[in-house]
């Protein structure tokens, strides 16, 4: 079999195996979101940058032979020179409302985004503990936008509250909103950042589920 053959394969089969797709594969090597998908179906780079099979081999967990280079066991994250250590970070299939309110009835992964995992945890963040869900919703702008993805930590929740931007449900709706603790001991408000949307102040804190808070946000820029 055709040694490039073999290889988009192989990438192929381990991208079908993971649940993973091929926009988000070619966006951790810094590629054009089509790149991964043309590389397998067209030949279309032939063969693999060396630094792109080097990242692949070592998110994947594979010799770097597997995806048509010479055969290099599988290293610990640590010890591949030059190559951060990634993290898949699942997207859920979800949006939280910065509007009106989405009802929280599907929690399954829509896909992955991967971040070097030193930096999540210089965040103070542990890597199997964050999430990036859609912003639904234009009452967190301008601080967040409709379509913006943000990262929650969930471990940062209920026992840490503080004031910040956080996800959390209200009447089962999942939304993002400031927390702003006070004026009333125990107590804190909801507040949207866009003044023509509502506030909600001194809430109880039994009636909500705090999600966890936003850390990050990354948006499309038109």
């Amino acid at each position: 079999m055709d040694e490039s053959l073999h290889a988009r394969m192989a990438l192929d089969r381990l991208i079908a195996e993971r649940g993973q797709n091929y926009a988000d594969l070619s966006r951790l090597i810094g590629r054009n979101p089509a790149y991964i998908q043309q590389f397998i179906k067209r030949g279309t780079p032939r063969k693999l940058d060396e630094d792109d099979r080097r990242v692949l081999a070592r998110y994947f967990g594979v010799d770097e032979a597997v995806l048509g280079g010479a055969s290099r066991a599988p290293e610990a994250p640590a010890r591949v020179r030059g190559v951060p250590a990634v993290v898949a970070v699942p997207r859920l299939a979800l949006g939280a409302s910065a509007g009106s309110g989405t009802l929280d009835e599907d929690e399954r992964a829509a896909g992955v985004m991967a971040f070097d995992a030193r930096w999540l945890r210089q965040l103070g963040m542990r890597p199997q503990r964050v999430s990036i869900i859609r912003v639904d919703g234009e009452s967190m702008a301008p601080t967040l936008n409709d379509g913006d993805d943000i990262m929650v930590d969930h471990d940062d929740a209920a026992d840490r509250l503080r004031d910040g931007v956080y996800v959390l449900r209200l009447d089962g709706v999942l939304m993002v909103k400031r927390v702003a603790l006070g004026p009333l001991r125990g107590r804190f408000s909801v507040l949207s950042d866009n003044a023509h949307y509502p506030d909600w102040a001194d809430i109880d804190p039994a009636l909500v589920d705090i999600v966890g808070r936003v850390v990050w946000t990354g948006r499309r820029l038109n």
